[in-house]
């Protein structure tokens, strides 16, 4: 990811977080730097673990998902449930609306792609599970295959 991309996602990070009363603080901010230049879904373990490379500090693992929770809660992260790792918004740096979130896993490489699905079909989704009587309390899907590189 180029320099210039990076400080793009984190100044609308920033700006994102302004506009719902929240602030991104030094360390959300190397939190969210290390998941958006990541090729692959990090845990907080490993999100620590870059940390403390590339900052020459420790930080414990329940302060990371104590951040991982803010940068959700922000829409600047994701949980991939399926894997309990976290990945950054693809769309961070957009500032158009978004359709629902999904993410295509790839089994063997562990590559994660964001792809969106029309709020009709979560809706159809959600009605039809509805009908016998079952809440979701996600939308969110985690689909996992290979991906054209592993195939």
């Amino acid at each position: 990811m180029t320099s210039a991309k990076l400080e793009k996602i984190l100044h609308q990070a920033e700006k994102q977080c302004a506009d719902n009363g929240a602030r991104l603080t030094h360390k959300r901010r190397h939190i969210l730097t290390i998941l958006a230049a990541s090729d692959s879904p990090l845990s907080a373990y490993e999100i620590a673990d870059h940390y403390r490379e590339q900052h020459s500090e420790n930080i414990p693992v329940m302060s990371v998902y104590r951040m991982l929770d803010f940068l959700a809660q922000n829409n600047l992260v994701h949980k991939l449930s399926s894997t309990n790792k976290f990945i950054a918004c693809a769309h961070i740096a957009c500032s158009h609306s978004h359709e629902i979130p999904q993410f295509l896993i790839c089994d063997k490489c562990h590559h994660v792609r964001e792809v969106g699905i029309n709020r009709e079909v979560i809706s159809a989704l959600q009605e039809s599970v509805g009908t016998v009587d079952f809440q979701l309390n996600s939308p969110q899907l985690e689909l996992h295959g290979l991906c054209e590189n592993c195939r």
